[in-house]
């Protein structure tokens, strides 16, 4: 079984290096990795081409942003599952021998999500990150998590799905998951740890400059899910009724939970 993995890059050579590595020094597994770069200009370019004879394909065209870029990556991929990993983030040693054990597990799913870690500028382990029991209805009122950096598609689901939304500019690995579930596909958990998922002032997830889009986004996914906008008592009601319900009764969730904040106790004993 072969996994395609994208990175899509764009000015992002501090942490560039780090990713490519993680990949190209996996182990036990069959990877084809492609890097998209659509034009940066921070010497990012010039760390692909370094390691240009470890890397299936590299794509140099301009996009319409990421979701695109992603695309245009997975257009070429003969992989039988995809993942991505973005270029300030990583894949932990041998996870992708893991994550293709799991895929065959699980042969028949749409989509699995693992496990992972929030990590600083400095590679310096925020927490741990569990993926959650997933369902639609989760994952429209934010009942449920899924990694993006520990969560791999199928390839035939992925284009029955066409790919991520172009139009999404903040929560495409969100949308994708509902349109492969809406098409009966099954959403599997696995439990090993894959990816680390970096935040820091420039990301998007750090920086919150784009929070505003990433409501619209995720209004725009319920919508289309539903036919309908999200109301007050959405909002208010359905919404935490729902996170609490999971957060009670997913047993993975309330042990990570646990485990966390002794974590953070023991960091502020220190």
């Amino acid at each position: 079984m072969k996994l395609s993995i994208v990175t899509i890059s764009f000015n992002q050579a501090k942490y560039l290096e780090r990713t490519i590595l993680s990949v190209i020094n996996q182990k036990g597994v069959d990877v084809e990795y492609i890097v998209v770069d659509p034009g940066s200009t921070d010497g990012s370019r010039d760390i692909i081409e370094r390691y240009r004879h470890r890397i299936t394909r590299i794509l140099f065209d301009k996009d319409a942003g990421p979701a695109d870029g992603l695309n245009r990556g997975f257009d070429v991929a003969t992989g039988d599952w995809f993942g991505y990993i973005n270029s300030d983030d990583y894949y932990l040693p041998e996870s992708l021998r893991l994550a293709a054990a799991a895929a065959q597990r699980n042969h028949n799913a749409g989509a699995i999500v693992g496990n992972g870690y929030i990590v600083d500028s400095d590679d310096r382990t925020v927490r741990r990150q569990v993926s959650t029991r997933y369902t639609v209805m989760g994952a429209l009122y934010g009942a449920c998590f899924s990694l993006q950096q520990a969560t791999f598609y199928r390839q035939k689901p992925f284009r029955e799905a066409q790919g991520f939304n172009a139009k999404n500019r903040t929560c495409w690995d969100r949308e994708i998951l509902v349109e492969i579930a809406k098409r009966g596909y099954r959403i599997s958990r696995f439990y090993e740890d894959i990816g680390a998922f970096r935040i820091h002032s420039e990301s998007i997830t750090g920086s919150g400059r784009l929070s505003e889009l990433y409501l619209k986004d995720m209004q725009d996914i319920f919508q289309a899910a539903t036919g309908r906008r999200q109301n007050l008592l959405d909002r208010g009601i359905f919404g935490p009724a729902l996170r609490a319900f999971s957060k009670i009764t997913d047993p993975a969730r309330a042990v990570d939970s646990a485990l966390d904040r002794v974590a953070r106790r023991n960091r502020r004993s220190k």
